[in-house]
C-alpha cells in the first residue's frame, strides 16, 4: 500500500459536535456586535480548534460561533479573538483566505456534494460559491453563484491593518436567507423543528510578524514562501482540508427555547461506516489502476483506516458492486425500509425500497 493517499484517512474517529440552532423572533439590527437582545440567549458553540483534531495544539486565539432562525433566514454571529487584525482583499469573490478570514459551509442534505461556502475578511468583503462536490471528487466551485438576499456586517474592537492600536477582537453577523440555502434540500422545503443540517466553521490564521508598523506574513527562510496558514474549525476533519463534508457538525433547527433532540441519527453513523469503505477504496485505486471488486479485497485497507481513525468494527452487513471505474457500497437503514449508500464519486443518501426506480439520488 502507497504511504501519501490523494484521500487520506482521517486521524480522528466520526465524532461531530452538535448545535441546537434556535428559533428567534426576535427584530434583528446588522451591525457586526453580538453584544445585543438578539444574540444574548443563544448559545455559543465550542471552542473552535485545531482542522486535525484534540490531538494538535490548541489555537493560540479564541474564536466561538452563535446560529438563529426564523421564517425567512438563517442567522450567524461570531468572535474571534486576537490582536492580528488585518485583511487586503477588497473584490466581492476573490479568494478571501489570503487574508485572515472567517468561513461557513453549509450541506443542507448531507450527501456531501452541492454545499455552499461562504468566507468573509475583516473588511467585511465576502466569497460565496457553490462546490458540486468535494475537491478531491473532482467537483468544482461555482464561482458565480450568489447567495440572494445575503447580509454582512463586521465590528473591530481595535483598528484594520495597524498593529499599533489596542486590537483585541473582531466580530461578523451573517443573514443567510433560505430562500437559496434550501435550493440543495431533497424538496426545496424550509426547515422545521427537529431537521438537521451539516455544517462547518473554519478560521484561517495567518502566521505574521511586524515590520514597519505593518503585519507580514511570516515566511519560510529557505524558500520565502508564507508559512501555512492555521486552520481552526468547529468540527475538525482529521486532515488539513476542510472539504471532507462528513466529519462536519450537525445544526438542528430547535424551537424557540432550544428544545430539540440532538442526538446524531443511526442512519449517519452508518454511513460513515460506509464511508469508511470509500476511503479504501479509494486507496485501492490509487495502488491497483482499478476498484476492488469484493469487500474482501479490502481487508488490510480497512484495518489500516480503523487504526489511523481509531474507528470500531462494522455493526451492520454490507454489499458492494463495482466495476473497474465505479463502485457502490450499501446496507440497510435503521428503519429497515431502504439502503444507505456511498459511491464512488462521494455521493451518500438512501434509496427506500418503494422507490419507482433505483437512482441514487
Amino acid at each position: 500500500m502507497s504511504k501519501n493517499y490523494r484521500i487520506p484517512f482521517p486521524i480522528i474517529d466520526f465524532m461531530p459536535p452538535v448545535y441546537a440552532c434556535r428559533y428567534n423572533p426576535k427584530p434583528f439590527v446588522l451591525d457586526g456586535n453580538i453584544n445585543k437582545d438578539f444574540w444574548k440567549e443563544i448559545p455559543f458553540t465550542d471552542e473552535f480548534q485545531d482542522i486535525e483534531g484534540p490531538t494538535l495544539p490548541t489555537p493560540r486565539f479564541s474564536t466561538r460561533a452563535k446560529i438563529a432562525w426564523d421564517d425567512r433566514n438563517v442567522y450567524f454571529a461570531a468572535v474571534l479573538e486576537g490582536d492580528e487584525i488585518w485583511s487586503h482583499v477588497t473584490e466581492h469573490d476573490d479568494v478571501i483566505f489570503r487574508d485572515n478570514d472567517f468561513e461557513i459551509f453549509i450541506d443542507p442534505d448531507s450527501d456531501t456534494q452541492q454545499y455552499y461556502e461562504f468566507e468573509m475578511n475583516a473588511r467585511n468583503v465576502y466569497w460565496d460559491l457553490l462546490l458540486t462536490k468535494a475537491y478531491r471528487d473532482n467537483g468544482k466551485p461555482t464561482n458565480a453563484f450568489d447567495i440572494k438576499g445575503i447580509k454582512t456586517a463586521v465590528m473591530i474592537d481595535g483598528r484594520l491593518n495597524d498593529p499599533s492600536a489596542e486590537n483585541v477582537r473582531w466580530s461578523v453577523e451573517v443573514v443567510m436567507p433560505f430562500t437559496t440555502l434550501i435550493e440543495c434540500t431533497p424538496k426545496n422545503q424550509l426547515p422545521a423543528v427537529g431537521d438537521y443540517w451539516r455544517l462547518n466553521f473554519s478560521r484561517v490564521q495567518w502566521k505574521v510578524d511586524v515590520k514597519d508598523n505593518e503585519f507580514v506574513k511570516r515566511t519560510n527562510p529557505e524558500t520565502g514562501a508564507p508559512l501555512p496558514e492555521d486552520n481552526w474549525v468547529w468540527a475538525p476533519t482529521g486532515v488539513i482540508n476542510i472539504h471532507y463534508p462528513e466529519m462536519w457538525g450537525f445544526l438542528f433547527f430547535a424551537d424557540e427555547n432550544g428544545n430539540v433532540d440532538c442526538s446524531i441519527p443511526e442512519d449517519e453513523k452508518r454511513r460513515w461506516q460506509l464511508r469508511q469503505v470509500y476511503y479504501c477504496q479509494r486507496h485501492y485505486l490509487e495502488d491497483n489502476k482499478h476498484y476492488a471488486s469484493d469487500l474482501a479485497d479490502l481487508a488490510d485497507y480497512l484495518t489500516e483506516c480503523r487504526k489511523t481513525c481509531g474507528s470500531s468494527e462494522f455493526t451492520v452487513p454490507m454489499t458492494m458492486e463495482a466495476t473497474k471505474h465505479t463502485f457502490v457500497v450499501r446496507c440497510r437503514n435503521a428503519a429497515d425500509t431502504g439502503d444507505l449508500y456511498v459511491l464512488s464519486d462521494g455521493k451518500g443518501g438512501c434509496i427506500l425500497d418503494d422507490a419507482r426506480d433505483d437512482t441514487y439520488l
